[in-house]
């Protein structure tokens, strides 16, 4: 039998880094959810549907084939058989995919692909709505945060990094729009549900918060 680990929270909270080490620690497979999300948005952007264009989408959702496949323990996205790992992280997928999956057809479309792998694989799964909707049988779920401050400040490296030339101030709005969006939608918003270990990560380092989640292992 498979065990689960649920890790949701906040934009920028850490979760893929810390769900990427905490799957390698134990020998599970790691599944970015909000990766899935990005391809399906990608798609939209591609074809330049509107994500907020809900008749649009579900005009087109089931012409939108996503899958996840393993490389040498590497998450690589399909979508409709591209791997498009490359074309996500951009801020304008970032946006689009904030947009489009609040929509009941996007979600649906993904979940069950989503649930599959799950029970298939010992797993990490870290999105906004795991615990709650994914996998509310996962036999430990987190709830991973930090301050709006911190959460810009790391997005805005993160991008720098990577030769992203961003407003930090700007990076700031984005993170409260999207916190807001994501926690007053209607389908499946983010919560904190009954049972989720409570991290807060502003003042921790990621070997701390990766400790400290392993202690509940």
């Amino acid at each position: 039998m498979s065990y689960k680990i649920a890790i949701d929270g906040p934009s920028a909270a850490g979760k893929s880094t810390i769900s990427k080490l905490l799957a390698k620690e134990l020998g599970y497979v790691y599944i970015d959810t909000g990766a899935l999300y990005r391809a399906v948005a990608l798609f939209l952007v591609r074809n330049n549907i509107n994500p907020d264009d809900e008749q649009a989408i579900k005009q087109v959702i089931n012409s939108i084939n996503v899958d996840l496949k393993y490389e040498s323990g590497e998450q690589v996205v399909l979508l409709n058989g591209e791997n498009v790992n490359r074309y996500l992280r951009t801020n304008e997928i970032s946006q689009a995919a904030s947009k489009s999956s609040v929509f009941k057809s996007v979600r649906d479309r993904l979940l069950d692909l989503q649930r599959k792998i799950a029970n298939e694989n010992s797993c990490v799964m870290d999105g906004r709505d795991i615990g709650s909707k994914v996998l509310p049988d996962a036999n430990l779920k987190i709830f991973l945060t930090a301050s709006v401050d911190s959460r810009a400040k790391r997005r805005y490296d993160e991008n720098l990094s990577k030769g992203i030339i961003c407003d930090l101030g700007e990076m700031k709005k984005e993170i409260e729009e999207r916190d807001y969006r994501d926690t007053h939608r209607e389908n499946d918003p983010l919560v904190q549900v009954e049972g989720a270990k409570y991290i807060d990560s502003t003042d921790m380092t990621i070997d701390e918060v990766l400790d400290r989640i392993l202690s509940y292992t």
